[in-house]
């Protein structure tokens, strides 16, 4: 689509703030009003409009993205994100570990325990580690407390918390994110911890460096999106 519009500003009304664009409101796929709860969050918004040039790239502009599927998914199929989202404590990435070589045990007990030692402290949720490949049952009151930590996000943060915990294949890098436990380079190191290793003695190519690309992007947009959130 080609850029439509000249001015763009973030306003403030009655139910929050909005973005508008030569004084209309930016409206989401589904038509909605794009409604945002912080200025902080709206003035990103509209300097992702701002930065488009002659054609707008709505891949360029993931605070849009997110806002927009907070309005017109999260808040209209709350509890299915809710099940998506909390199914991943039963199979979490962070649980699966491998016996040898020595070095990736131990890549994985330093960046993967912390993960699993913050969780248990934060939510009071003792998730099983094992080494092996084949699903286990985890423990029934630690995955009950995990979905009730993600059922308490309002409907911004876990849009946010979705992006991260699919995109990381763990609801416990997604959570350490969202709650500022790590950054968004440490969640990429930690979603990506078995193939950094395998890329270090093979290389990378062309796929998986999109594929990494996209990973990273994703995490950082989801942390950003959290912290504008909370203004």
């Amino acid at each position: 689509m080609k850029r439509f519009y000249q001015q763009v500003s973030a306003t403030a009304g009655a139910d929050g703030f909005a973005v508008q664009l030569d004084a209309r409101p930016v409206r989401t796929p589904a038509k909605a009003l794009l409604t945002l709860p912080t200025r902080a969050l709206a003035e990103a918004i509209a300097a992702e409009w701002r930065a488009q040039e002659r054609e707008i790239r709505p891949a360029t502009m993931p605070l849009t993205q997110l806002a927009s599927t907070t309005l017109d998914l999260t808040g209209r199929q709350r509890q299915t994100v809710i099940d998506q989202v909390a199914a991943y404590a039963g199979t979490d990435l962070v649980c699966y570990r491998v016996d040898q070589p020595a070095e990736l045990v131990a890549r994985e007990a330093a960046v993967w325990q912390p993960l699993l030692d913050w969780v248990m402290l934060s939510y009071d949720a003792a998730l099983q580690v094992g080494r092996s490949l084949m699903p286990r049952p985890q423990p029934e009151g630690a995955c009950a407390a995990l979905r009730a930590a993600v059922a308490g996000y309002d409907d911004g943060l876990l849009t946010a918390l979705q992006l991260a915990t699919t995109s990381a294949g763990s609801l416990v890098i997604g959570l350490a994110l969202i709650e500022g436990r790590i950054d968004a380079g440490q969640a990429f190191e930690a979603a990506e911890l078995h193939e950094s290793y395998q890329l270090e003695r093979w290389g990378e190519d062309p796929d998986a460096t999109r594929r990494r690309r996209a990973l990273a992007a994703d995490l950082e947009a989801a942390r950003g999106f959290a912290d504008l959130l909370r203004g």
